[in-house]
């Protein structure tokens, strides 16, 4: 039965190869000047690219004007635009200048452990590779957040943040221990 399957393959790639060579050129040669002449007979319609559009420069002459990169006008700035926003006892402090740990984010920080210093509780924070002390009435996290309380496991926030309706509003988070995997 093998022997029979071989000689029909064998068959049917003589017939393939015969009516390939039947297309009706002789040579190499024939079927690179058919396809040449091909190419070159197709010419695609595209339409002609308009003109570019003229710019004319404009001096940027800040004289006069307020410094955008102002930190002290930006915070009034804020200020203002909180006491449109109906201040409440939860409006933060603009003008208290930030910690270092209130520019990472609260996701981004992990409670590692809490020691007694000096009688008081004392939170060890890893963020970004580094551990820092935290106690109670220290800011930290971008939402205005100030420690309340450290616990032996865990440590309670107080953060500010806007509302739907640009209302200040207190929240209380809390950062629990992290378990340390092995």
């Amino acid at each position: 039965m093998t022997g029979l399957r071989r000689l029909f393959l064998l068959t049917l790639v003589l017939l393939c190869i015969g009516s390939i060579t039947s297309c009706g050129y002789t040579s190499e040669q024939e079927v690179k000047s058919f396809i040449e002449s091909e190419r070159s007979a197709v010419r695609p319609a595209a339409k002609p690219l308009p003109p570019p559009k003229t710019f004319a420069p404009v001096a940027y002459e800040a004289q006069g004007m307020r410094d955008p990169f102002n930190r002290v006008l930006f915070a009034q700035s804020l200020v203002v635009l909180a006491k449109d926003a109906k201040p409440t006892l939860a409006t933060p402090e603009f003008l208290r200048t930030k910690e270092p740990l209130e520019q990472f984010a609260l996701e981004s920080m992990a409670l590692v452990g809490v020691l007694k210093k000096e009688g008081r509780s004392v939170a060890l924070v890893r963020v970004d590779g580094k551990l820092h002390q935290v106690a109670p009435g220290n800011h930290l996290g971008q939402n205005f957040g100030k420690v309340t309380n450290v616990e032996e496991s865990q440590m309670t926030l107080r953060e500010v943040v806007q509302n739907e309706v640009g209302e200040w509003v207190a929240r209380q988070t809390t950062l629990k221990l992290q378990e340390r995997s092995k």
